[in-house]
């Protein structure tokens, strides 16, 4: 792909997103479900200028998977692409985010507006108390709750540790788990500069039941959400074949 094509498209993409954060701030005090629906409408435009300009698109499988109820989605960051991409697949879910993140000019009313569930990792214990507050008050208003259990962006194929807040998620709301697999790394890699066109797949795996003990249920997770991502980015294959 063309360097031009891609520099094109960050700047579509980085324009329109400041656009849509400025108009937005003058409709703030309406009710959270507009405000999601704004969001909505920001990240099909996104998904629209994805195709057109770079070629992205996207499908997603295993819908069945997800009950119609609350749950927690532990998903795997690989990349910007599924940040902007959450409410536009799964609605009006509260995504756990770093609390850094809420620093940001302006970042902090759209992440209180949309229900959106801060943690401050250096902060262990208090950082637990609150997310554990919020996502009770998001389950009880039948709410996805996402969380990315690794706790950062990782390429393809790199591995790192899972974190004990989908554990501490898991225990104190008694919901399952659905694993939501993804290769969004390929195509939107960490540098931007390095786009690719193609197709990302994000595919949520079958529910882990609630009411495991903690050991069982992280190496269920983390076994079945590794080996789909590494299955969706041909890593298990490139492996087989050499």
């Amino acid at each position: 792909m063309s360097k031009f094509r891609i520099h094109f498209f960050l700047f579509c993409f980085y324009g329109w997103t400041a656009l849509f954060c400025t108009l937005c701030l003058l409709v703030l005090w309406l009710p959270s479900r507009c405000i999601t629906a704004l969001v909505h409408f920001w990240a099909k435009v996104l998904a629209w200028l994805e195709r057109h300009i770079v070629g992205i698109r996207f499908q997603v499988k295993g819908f069945e998977n997800i009950p119609a109820g609350p749950c927690i989605i532990a998903a795997k960051h690989q990349s910007a692409w599924e940040t902007c991409k959450l409410y536009l697949i799964l609605g009006d879910p509260a995504v756990v985010l770093k609390e850094e993140l809420t620093r940001l000019p302006i970042m902090k009313w759209y992440a209180i507006k949309t229900g959106m569930i801060p943690i401050d990792r250096g902060a262990r214990v208090k950082a637990l108390t609150l997310m554990r507050a919020a996502a009770l008050k998001a389950a009880a208003d039948g709410r996805k709750i996402v969380i990315f259990p690794q706790g950062t962006r990782l390429a393809p194929g790199e591995k790192k540790p899972y974190k004990s807040g989908v554990a501490a998620l898991y225990r104190e709301l008694q919901l399952p788990i659905i694993p939501m697999a993804l290769n969004s790394g390929l195509f939107w890699p960490r540098d931007a500069s390095r786009m690719k066109s193609g197709l990302i797949t994000v595919e949520f795996l079958p529910p882990i039941p609630a009411g495991l003990e903690r050991q069982d249920m992280m190496q269920r997770l983390e076994t079945q959400l590794e080996e789909a991502s590494d299955r969706l980015a041909g890593i298990g294959s490139q492996t087989a074949s050499c």
